[in-house]
């Protein structure tokens, strides 16, 4: 009998210092639902293919993140918190505001990468590297309707400051016994309001500087609405367009130089990094991917950049971003505004980059098809296809994808430039 309880003993002992036991405490719930929720996002990676690259990672990083007792959440904010943790083994408690003791883990090493503006940079050279401006440079109007797909994020941002405030005020008039904050900083709308412009790694590098413990939750929302580009933008491109703009076949695209192509991503960073310095790691990096694209010396480094280096940095990016979404930081009222404030933003750019594309169908009497405008948005290339689709549903002769690259790799830079204006204004 004895020899019964002593393996109990250990058994009990075994369950109740596991990472199970804490599932049946207070908060343990938290940890489940983050947990059911990281397998739906790697289930809409794999099965259903939303932006796999990425969203497979940021999945299980989430679902690393909140198993009890791993010690693999992101367990600080900024640089500062980082240093704490390593040279002294405590981070800050946001809610008590007192020091506790902590134990650095594999994913707060990664994540400095993230805090440290590291991968995101990286990210875009690999994206330069296999980005062809030759359509944006043949018909450079298509700046126009990049910029124009940029404006969704702006209005955002003055959405999220109203929407928040707003929404505060309502509910704590409905529950005055239950205080509720859904009010955002100036730094908090600047990360909601990146989102849209539809492009990952701008969205995590904008808002590591400006809001880390919202990384998360504007990492999932950003690269969702991205994956579900094909199913949100057809039903704005249609409402704000007529069946005869719709139909407007344009003529073809002229020739361009090499030589257009090697000066163009030179011309891009010296006239961006000097108007806004805060965007000059994002447009450095990818210009200077695309110029080891187009220079034809440098192939072998080209390719590199495009794939070995691309594919590890995404691996660090997705999995160290994930990790931040702890159920303490993700599961609360603000997240489920952020990603509905999030789709506000995208549907934004996508309407502004379709309106201005009417206004150049006005102004050029009928030779530009204002469907190119909703690729002005940074999801390359799969706006620049949808904009493709939507066009020969009414005309089958219809071919835009090409002339829609031009905005979409416009808005790739207009992402960066709004991110630059962002950090420069509220950083």
């Amino acid at each position: 009998m004895a020899v019964f309880q002593g393996v109990w003993e250990v058994v009990k002992d075994i369950f109740l210092n596991s990472g199970y036991a804490y599932f049946f405490t207070d908060g343990g719930w938290k940890n489940l639902i983050m947990i059911l929720l990281s397998f739906l996002f790697l289930y809409l990676g794999i099965k259903k293919g939303f932006e796999p690259l990425l969203m497979i990672p940021i999945a299980f990083g989430m679902l690393l993140a909140n198993l009890p007792g791993a010690n693999l959440a992101v367990q600080y904010h900024d640089l500062q918190g980082f240093i704490e943790l390593v040279a002294h083994n405590r981070v800050l408690d946001e809610e008590t505001g007192k020091w506790i003791a902590a134990t650095p883990g594999l994913m707060d090493f990664l994540y400095f990468g993230v805090k440290a503006g590291i991968y995101p940079p990286l990210i875009f050279l690999g994206i330069g590297a296999m980005t062809d401006f030759t359509s944006l440079i043949a018909r450079p109007s298509s700046f126009i309707l990049g910029a124009a797909a940029q404006l969704g994020i702006f209005a955002a941002y003055v959405i999220a400051i109203g929407m928040g405030s707003g929404l505060t005020g309502v509910l704590n008039n409905l529950f005055p016994n239950l205080p509720i904050d859904l009010s955002f900083t100036p730094q908090e709308a600047g990360s909601i309001a990146i989102i849209g412009g539809a492009d990952g790694p701008t969205a995590i590098f904008t808002t590591s500087k400006l809001a880390p413990h919202m990384l998360g939750t504007v990492a999932v929302a950003a690269y969702s609405y991205m994956a579900l580009v094909p199913l949100i933008q057809p039903p704005i491109m249609r409402a704000l367009t007529t069946k005869k703009e719709r139909s407007v076949v344009m003529g073809g695209l002229r020739p361009v130089s090499k030589t257009e192509k090697i000066l163009f991503p030179i011309m891009v960073t010296v006239f961006v990094a000097l108007l806004l310095p805060d965007a000059a790691a994002l447009v450095g990096m990818l210009m200077l991917g695309n110029l080891l694209k187009e220079s034809g010396q440098t192939e072998r480094i080209a390719k590199a950049a495009q794939n070995e280096l691309m594919n590890i940095v995404t691996i660090l990016l997705g999995i160290s971003v994930g990790a931040t979404t702890s159920a303490k930081t993700f599961l609360n009222l603000k997240t489920l505004l952020v990603v509905v404030l999030g789709l506000v933003a995208f549907a934004f750019g996508t309407a502004g980059g379709v309106l201005f594309g009417k206004l150049m169908y006005i102004i050029t009497k009928g030779k530009i098809n204002p469907l190119i405008g909703s690729a002005g948005v940074s999801a390359v290339p799969m706006a620049a296809r949808v904009s493709q689709k939507v066009g020969q549903e009414e005309n089958p002769s219809n071919f835009l994808l090409m002339h829609a690259m031009g905005p979409n790799v416009s808005g790739v830079i207009g992402s960066a430039v709004a991110a630059g204006i962002l950090l420069t204004l509220l950083g």
